[in-house]
């Protein structure tokens, strides 16, 4: 059966293939291959300008434009090539050797340096840059992108609805009230605070041999500093140098990168469920979009299933982020592959996350406030001003003050006259007391809306 999003096993490939377009040249097997090349290419270079290492005259400016080509014009057909060159190899990385090898063999002046391609390289320098690359892309390109989107949607709810009094619950029960873009700002602040510790992740990588200790290097040319070339070459690819490792690149950068994610991503789950439950109380509405059906039998129904899907995505994306973490770090020794196959995966938590940023995304976008149904329930919740009360009645010394509102209020329904009667009959100053009659549930927000604007 041909592979075609109808197919595809994965549904970040079939279902949401649309939604996580952007990350296929960056995430997939193509990706890992041109990145590859990119780091051998590189390296070649770094060889060729480097004064210490005779092995390799200095290019010219045509080859060196012949292997930025070779990076720049990276296709299809040239990943193709590699994985033909594999199944002979049976070697993802030699694949890719002998694919530089066979382009460069045409030019005079290249041809020479054949030899040179992969020099003193083991397969994870190679592949630890590539996944720093794809990582590195992946976050400035589209994940980024997609988490300033929700932060500025959140934040557009933050101000809309600053001084829309609102209900509050906790524990499920009637809570002082606050506003609903106060509510908003909270995780307005909250994903812009991990967004920041995502961006702020250093991507690490090394390039230091079989085992760490430039062995191969030092037997060739043991007047080189390798250690210096080394981190040259890696930070001049953009990443921090790691000084110290075995065969592999440590992953501890990759772990921290992927802790910071998901912990936005809870964020983003809290907010969908918060935004859920409101929907149900009816406080927000979703605009109906036309020719759409909510529910396969009852016309009426127009369900939160962007808020649902974003769950649901969130869900897989965090079991995979979070396995990657503890896994990857993780090393027998000097080297074992069990990381590898693990690896692989990235893409799929990365394009879950994606997924879902953008349904919860598209749900902000279809949310419009019902202010009446907001009003209305807190046009029903006078006892929520015993709080207040006792709290002036504190500040004036008057004992008991907590236990006298507990016996007016828990568990009972009171109106506005029960509370004034028992607010006249307080023994504090009569502008205190006006202040607290003038006081109804929808005014008594605090700092809610000021709060809710510095976002």
């Amino acid at each position: 059966m041909t592979l075609s999003p109808l197919t595809a096993i994965s549904p970040v490939d079939g279902r949401y293939g649309s939604k996580t377009a952007p990350l296929r040249e960056i995430v997939s097997e193509y990706g890992l291959i041109r990145y590859r090349v990119a780091v051998e290419v590189r390296w070649l270079q770094a060889l060729a300008a480097h004064a210490g290492f005779d092995a390799l005259a200095p290019s010219s400016a045509e080859a060196e434009g012949f292997l930025d080509d070779l990076v720049s014009g990276f296709s299809l057909d040239d990943a193709r090539r590699v994985k033909a060159i594999e199944r002979g190899t049976n070697h993802d990385v030699k694949a890719v050797e002998y694919f530089i090898r066979e382009r460069i063999a045409a030019s005079d002046e290249l041809g020479r340096a054949r030899e040179i391609v992969h020099f003193a390289c083991t397969s994870e320098d190679v592949n630890n840059l590539a996944y720093a690359m794809m990582l590195r892309d992946a976050r400035a390109q589209v994940l980024l992108p997609a988490m300033r989107a929700l932060v500025e949607a959140v934040r557009g709810l933050a101000h809309a609805y600053a001084g829309a009094a609102m209900l509050s619950r906790t524990h499920g029960q009637p809570a002082s009230p606050t506003t609903a873009g106060k509510e908003m700002s909270v995780f307005a602040a909250r994903l812009e605070r991990q967004l920041e510790a995502f961006a702020d992740v250093p991507i690490m990588g090394k390039f230091n041999g079989a085992v760490g200790n430039y062995n191969a290097h030092l037997a060739a040319c043991p007047e080189v500093d390798w250690h210096r070339v080394s981190r040259e070459f890696v930070e001049g690819l953009g990443f921090s140098w790691n000084s110290h490792t075995t065969q592999i690149e440590s992953h501890d950068s990759t772990a921290e990168l992927f802790h910071a994610m998901a912990r936005f991503n809870r964020v983003v789950l809290d907010l969908c469920r918060d935004v859920w439950t409101y929907i149900s109380l009816g406080y927000f509405r979703q605009r109906a979009a036309a020719g759409e059906t909510g529910s396969s039998t009852m016309p009426h129904k127009v369900n939160p299933i962007d808020f649902e899907n974003a769950e649901g995505n969130v869900g897989i994306a965090n079991a995979v982020l979070e396995h990657l973490a503890a896994k990857l770090p993780v090393s027998r020794l000097q080297r074992d592959l069990s990381d590898s196959t693990a690896q692989r995966n990235l893409g799929v938590g990365l394009a879950h996350s994606s997924i879902a940023y953008d349904s919860c995304l598209k749900g902000l976008g279809k949310l419009a406030l019902d202010e009446a149904a907001l009003t209305r329930d807190l046009a029903e919740a006078w006892e929520l001003l015993a709080e207040p009360i006792q709290t002036v009645m504190r500040r004036h010394g008057i004992e008991n003050s907590y236990e006298r509102l507990k016996v007016l209020t828990r568990g009972r329904a009171v109106d506005r006259d029960t509370l004034a009667r028992f607010i006249e009959s307080l023994a504090i100053p009569r502008e205190e007391k006006e202040t607290l009659l003038d006081l109804t549930p929808t005014k008594y927000v605090g700092a809610a809306e000021k709060l809710a604007l510095e976002r």
